[in-house]
Parts: C-alpha cells; structure tokens; sequence
C-alpha cells in the first residue's frame, strides 16, 4: 500500500550527476551557491550525491538498491537521492538505540539538560545552513523556512526546563511511610517525520524523547531529508552519545519495520491520514503508545463586526502561507453575513502575492512539494468548477518565467457548498474554499459537522461572539483573531476529532507524558525500627 504523503521508491542504477547535469543550470546563482555551502555537511547532499544512514553515531552509506530522487521543486533539479534502508541496517539502528538507552536512561537530567542547552545554541548558530537546505529540497520561501526552525528551536528551548518539568509526586501517606512516582523513560522510540516541515517536526521530538532518557529512531521524509540530517551531525557537536539519535530513510517497508520491532516502545507520527491510520493500528497492535496528528480542514470565521484589515490580512496570509502546505493552515474561510460582501477583498489581497523562488526577494509563495502534488491540487480546482463552485480566483495555469519547470499553483479562491469535493478534502495547496453563512450559529454547525478537528479561529471585535464561538466549536486549538493558533510548547498540541489519533499531545506537557512512564515506589522506614525488638502481625492500615 502506498501510505498518503509518503513517496513512491524506486530503483536507481546510475545516480545522476548534480554538476553535470544540465538541470543544473537551471537553478539560480544563488541557489547554487547555497548548495555548493551545504556541502561540508556529512549526512546530506544538495549537489546530486546520496544521503546517509546515521547509525551508532556514524553517518554511513547505504547498501541499498533502492533509492528515491531528491528534486528541487523549483527546477526539477536532483539535489540527492536518498536510501531505503535496508533490513539490516534497520536492525543495526534499533541496535545502537537500545545499546545506548542503557547508559543514556542512567545520565543525570543535569547531563541530558546540557545537551539540550548546548543543541539549541547550535541550532541559532547554523540556522542559516537549515534554512538554505529547505529552500532547495522543500521549496519554502528563505523567511518561512527560517520559522519552521524556529517553531522548533521553541520546543528545545522548552525542553531545557526539565529539571523543573520532570519532577515527580511524593506524599508521606502515613507516618514513616512515604509514597513517591517518578517519571522514567520508556527505550527506544520512533518518530516518522512529514515533508512539510523538516525541521521542525523532529525537533517537536529529538529534544523531548532526549532529555526524557530515551534513545531515538527517526525517518525524515524521503523528499527533504536534508534538515533532519544537519540537525542529526549538530545533535553530534552538541554532545548526545552514539546511538541515542538514529536516523533511517525510506517509505512503507521502513514505516512497516517501525511499527513492527518489538523494541520501539513508542511512535510519533505527523502526516497524512492513510499513513497515520495505519501506523496507528499497526503500531498499537503491536503494543506501541503512537500519537499520530493527520489531516486538517481549519476554518475562519469572519464576522462582520471583525477589525476589516487584520482579518483579511490574516485570513490572506493564513490561506496561501508554505503554499498552503501547513496542517494549520487556514483553508475555510465562513463569511457571516455582511461580512460576505469582503469577499472581492480577500481575492484583491490574494491576487498580490508574488508567487516566486524560495530565494527570490520579496516571494509569497514557492512551489508546492511536487509534480504529482501540484497535479492533485489542480484536479481538486479542477473538481469544484464541475460541481458547480465560482472559481473567483484560478491558479491552475500560473507560470513563473523564471523557472518554467517548477511546480507553481497560485492563490486560488472558490465560492464552494459544504458537500462539494474541496471542501470535504484536505487540498494541502494554496487553495482558499469559501462558505456563506447567515449567522455565527450556523457557522459553527458547519465547523462542527466537519470530521477533522485541528484548529478553527474566529475574527470579531465582541468578547461575548468571542467566547460563544469558544464555548461551542468542538476543535482542539481556537484562534481568536489569531489565524494560526498553534499553541507555543509551553502548552501542547491539542487538535481533535479525526486528525489525531492517540491521547497523549506532542511537546509541552504532554510531551513529558508520551515519552515517560509513571514508576511508583512506597516504602517505610520507620523511627522506631532503629531501637524496636518486637515483631508485628497484623494487616498493615496504613492509619
């Protein structure tokens, strides 16, 4: 079965040569500049060769036979091919992971703590290099890949606080008698990591399963493996002991063997939801803790008393953002009565964007991830103008002159009815479908009849609206007059209903909880017991 998101594999006898092909060529000076410096890197490539295994704390070639093109959305350009890991070097993972949990469950939380301050440091530092590597293997304009790292520099600089964070209970429950849980780390974990964000995803885990005492498993996706790598060798520098953080590429046969091995106690996967729910089932099946966040379908509500300008900036911004790529983008937009006479506004607004190269000055919006991507989000377009929607705003045929070849959809605006084809499927595009409705109740039914559940915001000026819509919208993360509430990891990721699976959130809090279990010890040492010479029989009451 192929697994949503994750990308087809197949043979490759004769990897192309980045400095002899002429699609070469076809990328910007500076672009190919920019690749030329990710060179020095030891895990990644960006100039046509292959992507390692990182295993044991050796970036090491891969023996496979199979390997998936690394293209660059902006030309077609192959920046690397990467593996997929083979069955030994799967097993030789899982190895060094559990050989290290051993001594890296018994380091200090001082000693964890320190690698995570010192990662963080080195994430700042090299922030250039990460942002660069997503700019050519994911397509992001150069600011929007700067804050994927940075949502994910978030999460490790929470996870500096665990000295305060992973402290346990304890009560004396009767006299000398004292009972106390403490939260011990699980083993080897695993985290499945999607393309669009490949930064930030697995540092919402590397940090967290680390300072927690756990050793990793990670499988960047195979179509920009390149910053998961980078962060890998300053996870190195940064001091983590071999084999606490392993990385292993490829699609279904990898994600299978994740879910199978009987030593991976836990999965965190982000992604698609055909890959979600099967790792879901497979892995719990198999006895694994697995939090799995999937599809989206986020909704705004504008109402007609919102600030005019903040909500359409936002809405616009939210919409079109990563290319819509964003499983908290704003792809619903509910326009509640007179505030449906704004829609010429929004498609005004939208009509601006400049639609570009991720290191062109001044870009909006790159290329989506991929040719087959920009084909499934154009046959959606494509689906709601034969079901009778207005397609006020059409970027099926955008070209950019510069890079011909690239896989460009511009902003694109539908008048669309709730059953219709774009409004039911996560289009993961720039594709904005927007509802009428008569009132803020029948626009919360429509958020509320929805089957996905990550987030919803509302745009109004009144706090009683404000806190209806909050009451009464079942989704895990309201925005109001926020457009993109995901929680800072202080907090934790809280979506619902059919994009999550599993019960315990990433990062924050809960992130504590996924990578921990409760170990809870009573014991006595009585007072009296230092001079007491007589014995007791009786049944223990704890009085």
């Amino acid at each position: 079965m192929t697994l949503g998101r994750v990308a087809r594999i197949r043979s490759i006898n004769h990897p192309r040569s980045f400095s002899t092909t002429s699609a070469a060529l076809a990328l910007s000076n500076v672009a190919r500049s920019k690749a030329n410096q990710l060179s020095q890197w030891k895990g990644t490539s960006v100039i046509g060769e292959t992507t390692k295994n990182f295993i044991g704390g050796e970036f090491v070639d891969s023996k496979s036979s199979e390997w998936t093109e690394v293209l660059d959305p902006t030309t077609q350009t192959l920046l690397s091919t990467v593996p997929q890991t083979t069955e030994t070097e799967f097993k030789q993972a899982v190895d060094a992971a559990a050989q290290a949990f051993k001594s890296w469950s018994r380091t200090s939380v001082l000693g964890r703590q320190r690698f995570v301050i010192e990662l963080q440091h080195l994430l700042r530092k090299n922030a250039d290099a990460i942002a660069n590597s997503i700019v050519l293997e994911q397509g992001k304009t150069l600011s929007d890949a700067h804050g994927d790292l940075l949502r994910g520099e978030h999460v490790a600089e929470h996870a500096i606080g665990i000295t305060s964070t992973l402290l346990g209970d304890k009560l004396e429950v009767s006299r000398d008698m004292d009972t106390y849980v403490r939260k011990v780390p699980l083993g080897v974990c695993a985290s499945v990591a999607p393309f669009n964000f490949p930064a930030m995803i697995p540092l919402w885990t590397i940090p967290m399963a680390a300072v927690t005492g756990n050793t990793l498993i990670l499988k960047p996706s195979e179509r920009d493996p390149g910053a998961a790598m980078i962060i890998a060798e300053l996870c190195q520098q940064a001091g983590l002991p071999p084999g606490v953080l392993n990385i292993v590429h490829g699609g279904v046969p990898t994600v299978n063997a994740i879910c199978d091995d009987p030593a991976i106690r836990a999965i965190s996967f982000v992604g698609g939801d055909r890959a979600g729910k099967h790792i879901y089932n497979r892995g719990t099946q198999n006895g694994k803790r697995v939090q799995a966040n999937m599809g989206a379908k986020n909704h705004a509500v504008i109402m007609p008393d919102a600030n005019k300008n903040l909500a359409l900036n936002s809405l616009v911004g939210a919409a079109f953002g990563a290319a819509g790529q964003r499983c908290m983008a704003i792809s619903v937009a509910v326009l509640v009565g007179e505030a449906q006479s704004w829609l010429p506004e929004i498609i005004e607004r939208a009509q601006k964007l400049r639609v570009n190269g991720g290191f062109e000055p001044d870009t909006d919006i790159g290329p989506v991830i991929s040719p087959s991507a920009k084909a499934r989000i154009v046959d959606i377009i494509s689906s709601a103008e034969e079901e009778g929607g207005k397609l006020h705003l059409d970027g099926r045929s955008l070209v950019v002159p510069s890079y011909p070849d690239g896989n460009f959809v511009g902003p694109t605006v539908i008048e669309a009815k709730t059953p219709m084809r774009c409004y039911q499927e996560e289009i993961f595009g720039p594709v904005l479908v927007v509802i009428q409705a008569d009132t803020l109740e029948d626009g919360i039914e429509i958020i509320n009849a929805n089957r996905y559940g990550n987030g919803a915001a509302i745009f109004t000026q009144s706090g009683a609206t404000a806190r209806k819509f909050e009451t009464d919208i079942n989704v895990g993360q309201i925005g109001i007059n926020v457009p993109i509430p995901v929680p800072l990891p202080m907090f934790a990721w809280s979506g619902n209903k059919g994009s999550v699976l599993g019960d315990i959130g990433f990062y924050g809090k809960s992130g504590i909880d996924f990578y921990t279990q409760n170990k809870t010890t009573t014991s006595l040492w009585r007072a009296e017991d230092a001079v007491g010479t007589r014995a007791h029989s009786t049944m223990p009451t704890f009085s």
